[in-house]
Parts: structure tokens; sequence; C-alpha cells
């Protein structure tokens, strides 16, 4: 089994408070130095496994903006409201007060 360095623990938990955007946006600067051949091979690696753990954030987020779209119903009234999701209720949102 392999331990995990301190600092792969303080990126992990950098990576957890990325955005969607911010971690697209690292993810796109990788691409970019890997590909104009910016970096050396350890480096690469090194920002290819960065990169994994970048896209597995932006997974997480998607999935987690989906199911919260999945748990949206409309009324007839055209109000939006949470489904019922293990008996709880989430507040109704009016989209007519914008």
């Amino acid at each position: 089994m392999t331990r995990k360095k301190s600092g792969d623990k303080d990126k992990e938990k950098e990576i957890e408070k990325l955005s969607f955007e911010q971690a697209m946006e690292r993810l796109e600067d990788i691409v970019v130095k890997i590909e104009n051949g910016q970096t050396g091979l350890e480096d690469a690696i090194s920002q290819y496994e960065y990169g994994c753990k970048l896209i597995n954030r932006c997974r997480a987020i998607l999935d987690e903006a989906e199911r919260k779209i999945e748990m949206l119903d409309k009324d007839m009234s055209g109000r939006l409201r949470a489904k019922e999701v293990s008996g709880e209720l989430s507040e109704e949102i009016n989209e007519d007060e914008e």
C-alpha cells in the first residue's frame, strides 16, 4: 500500500475547493504545457496525474448539478419545486421573482 505525502493531501484539499471553471482552466493549462513540450517527462507525468484529479473534480461537480436538476420539477403555475428525496422536501423556488 502506498502512503500519501502531505503535499498530496494539500493538493487534494485544494482541488476540492475549486469551482468547475477553475478546474477546467487548470486542465487547459496542463494540456497546453504538455502539448507544447514545455515540461520534462517527469513533470509531464506529474501534471497528467494532477489533471486526472482535476477531471474527477469536474465530474463530481457535474454529477451534483445533474442530481439537483433532476430533483427540480415545474408545477402548473410555472414555479420550480424540489421533488421529495429521502423524505426531505426543499423550499420552492419561484421563477417569477426575478
